[in-house]
């Protein structure tokens, strides 16, 4: 019993114990509590106080930014004011002047209308009195010469008819003149006839070629290490290269055409191979001079069939086709070979001779420059011999011999050859010292022309068988246009010299021109 009543006051003791830690640590607890929201709550004022502090700091930086924005765009404003201010005041300025420069053109526009009127005004007056005085003078004319108007008219009418009749009386008399010549007058006529039906191309010959090159660097591969390449070009062809500072193009120089075509083939071979060496060069010329050769033949051979002559000697017909390769002052031999045997042959047809005769002495007549700058003579003995080497007709051979009145012609066909040449070689423009002629006639004829009082420009038109006069109509008037047409014609014949007739074309044009306002 004794040991229960101590287990209870132990129990009692422990208890009580208890309940004291439990109260204590309780106010311990809300003792803590009651610091750490004294401590919250003066933290979270001093954060409230902090953040007023900022935010009126903010409000009087805004407040500050917008003043500085609100006086900037004010001063910008009142600057765009200002310029559009100072562009108004010149355009104002602008419009200011233009509406005075105007009054004063509408004031001297008035001026310039009375004083036109009061110019008007004494025009009319002038021509008023201009008539009257017409009429005095008509009166006063026929009171001193005792003719009436009608009078004068019949005795002006007279003289006019008499210089008709004496230039009736010189047309007769150079239709007499003409009469007499009809045999000269058949002649001109089967010439023209053949000129007529018969017509060729003209070209200009020269002494050189070009050639293109795809770009300026193959001049140097043209040239070659020490200039070996163009060297052994030159040496191989006789042709001389001109490389200079012409954009892709290399000239080729020679007298000989036959040389240069051989060069100018063989060039152009050895640019599209690309392979340039001494040995390549070597190889293209052979080749080209085979190609050249191929191209004398059938030349030969395409002008003997344009001609309609047969059975001639092979070695003729390449003697032919190396003539396309030869010029006689800037004309193509061949082409001119061709030309004579066709006139020949239409002249022939005119006389009833033998055509194809009269075509084979026409394109043989020349054979001898085929070979003149290889042989010693000229090309007209060069030519005989190769004739009589090749057992041509007689007739043939003298037609040769004689072309250029070495020896007399035998035959019509000969002197038809004669005159088919001279017609070939003085065609206008066929060779170049008769194209400068030619120019300087059509020169000298506008040169007359313009001398004349009242002309303003003239045109030599048809090759110089006529001539256009375009005159001042305020200088020349219709019935002044006779006489300075007659007076031309007069002058040309003066002074010139020239095969027919040229005709005298005088021109007046009269405009009138206004402008709607």
């Amino acid at each position: 019993m004794p040991t229960l009543g101590w287990i209870g006051i132990l129990l009692v003791a422990v208890i009580a114990t208890a309940v004291v830690c439990i109260i204590l640590t309780r106010r311990s607890i809300e003792g803590r509590n009651a610091q750490t929201i004294g401590s919250a709550e003066t933290k979270a004022r001093e954060i409230i106080d902090e953040a007023l502090k900022t935010a009126e700091s903010e409000k009087r930086e805004t407040a500050l930014k917008a003043k500085e924005d609100a006086i900037r765009i004010k001063n910008e404003v009142d600057k765009e004011v200002k310029e559009r201010r100072a562009e108004v005041q010149k355009s104002e300025r602008r419009i200011q002047q233009k509406e005075e420069s105007i009054d004063k053109k509408t004031e001297a526009l008035e001026r310039r209308e009375a004083s036109l009127s009061a110019k008007e005004e004494s025009l009319r007056q002038m021509q008023e009195d201009v008539s009257k005085l017409n009429e005095q003078r008509v009166q006063e004319l026929e009171r001193i010469s005792g003719l009436t108007s009608e009078q004068a008219k019949e005795y002006l009418l007279k003289i006019v008819e008499d210089d008709v009749r004496h230039q009736e009386a010189l047309m007769i008399k150079e239709m007499e003149n003409r009469a007499k010549e009809e045999a000269d007058k058949r002649a001109k006529e089967i010439v023209v006839t053949a000129i007529q039906r018969y017509a060729a191309d003209n070209v200009s010959e020269s002494t050189i070629s070009v050639v293109q090159l795809p770009s300026d660097d193959m001049k140097g591969r043209i040239i070659g290490r020490e200039g070996r390449n163009i060297r052994t070009l030159e040496t191989m062809t006789g042709v001389e290269l001109i490389v200079d500072d012409t954009p892709e193009a290399v000239v080729l120089s020679a007298f000989d055409p036959v040389r240069r075509e051989v060069a100018r083939i063989a060039l152009e071979k050895l640019i599209v191979d690309g392979r340039i060496h001494p040995a390549k060069i070597e190889e293209m010329v052979e080749k080209a001079q085979k190609e050249v050769d191929q191209t004398i033949k059938e030349e030969g051979e395409a002008a003997v069939l344009e001609v309609g002559v047969h059975g001639l000697n092979n070695e003729l017909v390449k003697l032919l086709g190396r003539m396309k390769y030869r010029t006689s002052y800037g004309q193509n031999v061949l082409r001119h070979s061709v030309e004579v045997a066709q006139l020949s042959g239409l002249m022939a047809a005119e006389l009833g001779l033998d055509v194809k005769l009269a075509k084979r002495a026409g394109l043989l007549h020349d054979i001898g420059k085929a070979v003149d700058h290889e042989m010693e003579g000229s090309h007209v003995q060069l030519g005989a011999d190769l004739c009589r080497k090749y057992k041509e007709n007689p007739v043939v051979i003298n037609s040769v011999e004689s072309h250029h009145g070495d020896t007399e012609p035998t035959s019509l066909i000969a002197c038809i050859v004669q005159a088919a040449d001279a017609i070939s070689a003085a065609r206008p423009g066929a060779r170049r010292e008769t194209l400068d002629i030619y120019t300087n006639r059509l020169k000298q004829l506008e040169e007359i022309t313009n001398n004349f009082k009242g002309v303003e420009k003239s045109f030599a038109i048809q090759a110089g068988r006529e001539v256009r006069v375009m005159v001042a109509p305020e200088q020349i008037s219709d019935t002044d246009m006779v006489l300075l047409a007659r007076d031309i014609a007069k002058q040309i014949e003066a002074e010139m010299k020239y095969p027919g007739q040229i005709k005298v074309n005088v021109i007046r044009e009269s405009r009138v021109t206004d402008y709607a306002k």
